[in-house]
């Protein structure tokens, strides 16, 4: 018992060994005395070859094909998906027809644009005098850089403050306030217009943006439109604020001249009631 189970343990440790020269053995065998009938080359088994490729066929058809059958599968049911993924963006979120829609009411409304800015463009000058003219068209040059020519060109047409011995000191500093502020609104409607023009330009430049932007982009240059507008109406409460303060000024004028004119006729009561008390 003892031998046998050492002989067996030799064997189990063996086995690959003896398994291989088996094989050798047989394949050795299959090439010297090949079989007659399935012989077609002299040496050459067909019949074993045959069977070989039967059974490789077998396996990709079984295995590999079994795996790309189920790959094709997936790869179709991923193509759908993207399929339906490409028609709710080109149907419901971007569809093609909305969005020329809104490209050509682009177009549209860059031809407003055209013709508000033709209609702020045109020639409104009309003074005919030299002093009047250059004064004119210094206020009307949409240009705030020029507003330190201002003053002088305002001196030329409405003259200098009097003189103290030309004017009492309450009608001295109600020239200069009202000067002040008519100088101010000047400058202002300057600084004003040049706005304006930027703001038109800024304007152009986001319609032909949306004119051209993809789906994805338009909601960033209509943020931008967005914060161009909030400007133009701090821009508007401004040349308000202008308007208000001539107003005030105006105002202010007609209570100056009405405390002024009860300023005289005080004086002048007195001085009927002095010459009176004369006699």
């Amino acid at each position: 018992m003892t031998t046998i189970k050492t002989v067996s343990q030799y064997l189990w440790r063996k086995r690959t060994s003896i398994l291989s020269l088996v094989l050798i053995v047989l394949i050795l065998h299959m090439t010297v005395t090949p079989p007659k009938a399935h012989a077609i080359i002299p040496g050459l088994d067909t019949a074993a070859i045959v069977a070989a490729l039967g059974t490789i066929q077998s396996v990709l058809d079984s295995v590999i094909g079994g795996a790309l059958r189920t790959m094709n599968g997936i790869l179709a049911g991923v193509q759908n998906v993207m399929n339906a993924i490409m028609s709710f963006f080109n149907e419901i979120v971007y569809p093609r027809a909305a969005i020329a829609r809104a490209q050509g009411l682009v177009g549209q409304i860059m031809g407003i644009y055209n013709s508000i800015r033709g209609v702020m463009n045109l020639q409104v000058n009309s003074a005919t005098l030299a002093n009047p003219m250059s004064l004119e068209a210094l206020i009307l040059s949409k240009n705030a850089g020029s507003i330190g020519g201002v003053p002088a060109a305002y001196s030329q047409v409405y003259q200098t403050v009097p003189t103290p011995s030309q004017a009492s000191s309450q009608m001295r500093e109600l020239i200069d306030m009202t000067d002040a502020q008519a100088q101010a609104a000047m400058k202002r409607s300057m600084t004003i217009d040049q706005i304006a023009e930027t703001t038109m330009d800024a304007a152009d430049q986001v319609s032909a943006e949306l004119a051209a932007a993809a789906p994805g982009t338009a909601p960033m240059v209509e943020a931008s439109a967005v914060a161009l507008l909030v400007r133009a109406h701090a821009n508007t409460q401004a040349a308000m604020a202008e308007l208000m303060r001539v107003r005030a000024i105006s105002l202010a004028n007609d209570s100056a001249a009405l405390k002024m004119n009860a300023a005289h006729s005080d004086q002048a009561r007195k001085t009927f009631s002095d010459a009176l008390n004369r006699r």
